[in-house]
């Protein structure tokens, strides 16, 4: 039997990464935060300790498109998103935060579609 349960190993994992990986103004952290049904993504300036962009799968804007799709495709609408809004705030490099979850499915969808929409990491 494991020693940690799922949720506090990711905790550890995530923790483990963040020693390492910071966000500036210059480059700020996109940080992803995936529950069962909903996925959550910030740009973050871990300097000032202030959001600077924000979108998920249960916001305003999407809540009709996201409707009937699977996780990944939500995915992908919301990494596009958080990539339109990063822009706006010219917002054009950043360093991707796993959060401690597997770099596949839901994660590797969104990293994808705010890449395809112009963010660099």
């Amino acid at each position: 039997m494991s020693k940690y349960s799922r949720s506090e190993a990711r905790i550890r994992r995530h923790a483990r990464v963040r020693k390492n990986i910071s966000g500036s103004a210059v480059r700020p952290r996109l940080s992803v935060f995936r529950s069962l049904a909903e996925i959550y993504v910030q740009v973050i300036d871990d300097e000032q300790g202030v959001t600077l962009a924000s979108a998920s799968s249960i916001d305003k804007e999407l809540r009709e498109k996201v409707q009937g799709l699977k996780k990944v495709e939500q995915a992908r609408l919301v990494g596009e998103l958080v990539a339109k809004r990063a822009q706006t705030k010219g917002i054009k490099q950043v360093v991707f935060d796993r959060g401690g979850f597997r770099f596949s499915g839901r994660v590797k969808a969104l990293a994808d579609a705010a890449r395809g929409a112009g963010l660099e990491f």
